[in-house]
């Protein structure tokens, strides 16, 4: 997947060193930084459809950015409707792109 990482700001200086975790998307592992959001890590990976719209199944992607709109909401460790933009990434993350509302995932256990 592509890097599109700012490495290098003009203002903001170097990119500090991190610690990087593995996250899983649609079956591909991709490199993140420990810290960041789930959409920022996927946009720097080259991702560009994060789920697919109910009526037209339509792509969508970032919007907002703030956690308000609904455009990049996907399936996190099997939970639909998670807003990527104000999730952070954990080591082991499981990120599916998410088609309409998404199904829960039900557990007959309880939970």
């Amino acid at each position: 997947m592509n890097n599109n990482r700012i490495i290098h700001h003009q203002i903001l200086g170097n990119l500090p060193e991190c610690k990087w975790v593995k996250i899983t998307v649609d079956g591909k592992r991709i490199k993140a930084r420990e810290g960041e959001t789930i959409a920022a890590a996927l946009i720097a990976a080259g991702v560009k459809v994060f789920r697919y719209s109910v009526k037209r199944d339509e792509p969508r992607s970032l919007f907002c950015a703030i956690g308000r709109c609904t455009d990049c909401v996907m399936i996190v460790n099997n939970r639909p409707n998670v807003r990527t933009c104000v999730t952070l990434v954990e080591n082991g993350m499981k990120i599916e792109t998410q088609k309409g509302l998404g199904k829960r995932q039900i557990n007959h256990e309880g939970s």
